[in-house]
């Protein structure tokens, strides 16, 4: 008996191969799933900012938590936001200084933490080097041949017990508040005080961030903007306040994101008349003495 398979009349071995697809098909197949990469990666990258934007809040309100536990364990006097040695207090970055291009022994030692952030008088209260950073910034140093990520993007408003700007620059110059002591902080109110803020990668430089409130409230054309805030949320940044909550401000001005030119540093304190961004910060930095 012959166990091969039976073809019938009028049929051919090859009509029994199974189908495959053909050149056509398959490319209609990979334009579909280009299509569709297409439609759902802008999502993905959306949702990975929103991600970014609520780990980066729980950083700030961990970082405001830890300044405000400081205050109230040191009878309400505030850390500085300088290094200036005027101010009796220690800086709250612990010193250092951020630099772009960064590469020699200084910048490796801001921005190694053992060296850097781990000295902060803020330190003992967050004990996480990851609260001093936005997640969103991906900045480093090339020390000794290496790439290593710097240590830290936030900074704090230089009218909290900081040197004071402009008018109000030196240990004794009147002007605009400057606040030495928690309960100092009434005008603004505590929920319109920032503490902290993400600053740009190439504008940080040391722990203060300069708030110049020429032509507040009422002359914006003598605007200008001294240190840049940081745009990691899609045109917005972060603030901690004094009352201990966390926002995301959107940039409205393009002057206020201005194009990032990886590992070189920003122009700072350039003229911004009438930058509304600039009016936003003045509101929550300071008040006239």
């Amino acid at each position: 008996m012959n166990n091969s398979e039976s073809i019938p009349l009028g049929k051919s071995r090859s009509d029994h191969l199974v189908s495959a697809f053909t050149l056509i098909e398959l490319l209609v197949v990979i334009a579909i799933i280009a299509i569709l990469a297409g439609m759902l990666l802008p999502a993905l990258g959306v949702a990975k900012q929103k991600g970014h934007a609520i780990f980066c809040m729980n950083n700030h309100r961990q970082l405001s938590l830890g300044w405000r536990m400081y205050s109230d364990d040191n009878g309400g006097w505030l850390p500085a936001s300088s290094d200036q040695a005027w101010l009796n207090a220690p800086e709250w970055t612990g010193g250092g200084w951020l630099d772009l291009p960064c590469s020699g022994a200084d910048d490796h030692d801001a921005n190694a933490p053992n060296t850097g952030i781990k000295t902060s008088p803020l330190w003992s209260y967050v004990q996480s080097p990851g609260v001093f950073k936005c997640p969103a910034d991906k900045s480093t140093c090339k020390i000794r041949g290496t790439f290593i990520p710097r240590v830290r993007s936030m900074s704090m408003n230089m009218w909290l017990n900081g040197p004071g700007w402009g008018s109000a620059r030196g240990a004794g110059a009147k002007g605009w508040r400057k606040f030495k002591k928690l309960s100092d902080i009434t005008a603004p109110p505590p929920s319109k005080t920032f503490v902290f803020l993400d600053e740009r990668e190439d504008s940080i430089n040391d722990g203060t961030f300069v708030v110049d409130m020429g032509g507040w409230p009422n002359r914006p054309r003598s605007h200008k903007m001294v240190d840049y805030p940081a745009s990691y949320h899609n045109k917005a940044g972060g603030f901690s306040f004094v009352d201990g909550h966390s926002e995301i401000k959107k940039w409205i001005d393009s002057r206020t994101t201005p194009f990032l030119r990886r590992g070189n540093e920003l122009q700072l304190n350039v003229a911004s008349p009438n930058n509304p961004d600039v009016a936003w910060m003045q509101e929550r930095a300071t008040a006239p003495d």
